[in-house]
């Protein structure tokens, strides 16, 4: 099992994705309330990622933050909030 981070990409400009049921797809996976980065194992974070691409809004960010959330591998400093 590896683990990812996903994180909220604040360059993404467009709020139709957090408002069509992206906030609340991402406040289901946040430990807090405000959580801007969460470590998740691959599997649950492709489970989730496939539910984020699902919503209106997923793709409408520019070339540089396509998307709300990012995924990108775990370093040490993640895997520490694990």
């Amino acid at each position: 099992m590896a683990l990812v981070r996903l994180a909220v990409d604040y360059e993404f400009s467009s709020r139709e994705w957090w408002e069509k049921g992206g906030q609340d797809l991402w406040e289901a996976i946040a430990d807090a309330s405000g959580a801007a980065v969460v470590v998740l194992d691959d599997a649950l974070a492709d489970s989730w990622l496939a539910q984020a691409q699902s919503l209106p809004g997923w793709n409408d960010g520019p070339a540089y933050a396509p998307h709300p959330v990012a995924l990108s591998p775990a370093d040490e400093e993640d895997e520490a909030l694990v």
